[in-house]
């Protein structure tokens, strides 16, 4: 009886886990028009303002990014805003679409992926310059410890994406997992 009231819990927590890595599934009803994507995953076209955007957010010296700030989103040019953590297994598998499109649209379309884990009881900030480079990441990394940056987006979930156009306005969004093919078709209707 012990053991099946032990797997019941391990069974709970991975559950809980994962919950906390996806959100909830709920979005905000005031600030998006919601869409079911064939993932089963929630994407988001923005049909009002952005919170408190923009915003300023530190940046890591890591591969491809270097120390000092960025403003989310870029002055005058699109922006890709990737929300991770380095415990996020969706998160990793990110980065695939995020590199592979980085290479296309780099040069038009500003790309940044921003952390809001703190630092310390294990985590320190070499730890996520090593979780950059082994995933690739080849473009500016932000930390935002304060989860400034996902209140203003409303993000409800990790990994959580946001593209904005030229103007800063949110024209997606999307939480969880996003297909290479809709983050692509986000992209290029802003760049």
């Amino acid at each position: 009886m012990r053991r099946r009231a032990l797997l019941s819990l391990l069974a709970g927590a991975g559950v809980a886990s994962l919950a906390g890595c996806l959100g909830d599934g709920s979005a905000p009803a005031e600030a998006t028009e919601t869409a079911e994507t064939t993932a089963g995953t929630t994407s988001e076209s923005a049909s009002s303002g952005s919170g408190d955007l923009p915003l300023v957010v530190d940046t890591v010296e890591a591969q491809g990014s270097s120390a000092g700030e960025a403003r989310i989103p870029a002055d005058g040019t699109p922006t890709v805003l990737d929300l991770f953590a380095t415990w996020c297994a969706p998160c990793v598998a990110q980065m695939e679409s995020l590199r592979t499109l980085h290479e296309e649209f780099g040069d038009d379309v500003a790309f940044v992926s921003v952390t809001n884990e703190r630092l310390g009881g294990g985590l320190t900030m070499d730890d996520i310059r090593e979780w950059w480079a082994e995933h690739d990441g080849n473009w500016t990394v932000g930390h935002d410890p304060e989860s400034a940056l996902m209140r203003a987006v409303r993000a409800n979930g990790l990994p959580y994406l946001v593209v904005f156009d030229a103007d800063g306005s949110i024209a997606w969004t999307h939480r969880g997992l996003a297909s290479e093919e809709n983050l692509r078709a986000a992209v290029e209707d802003v760049a």
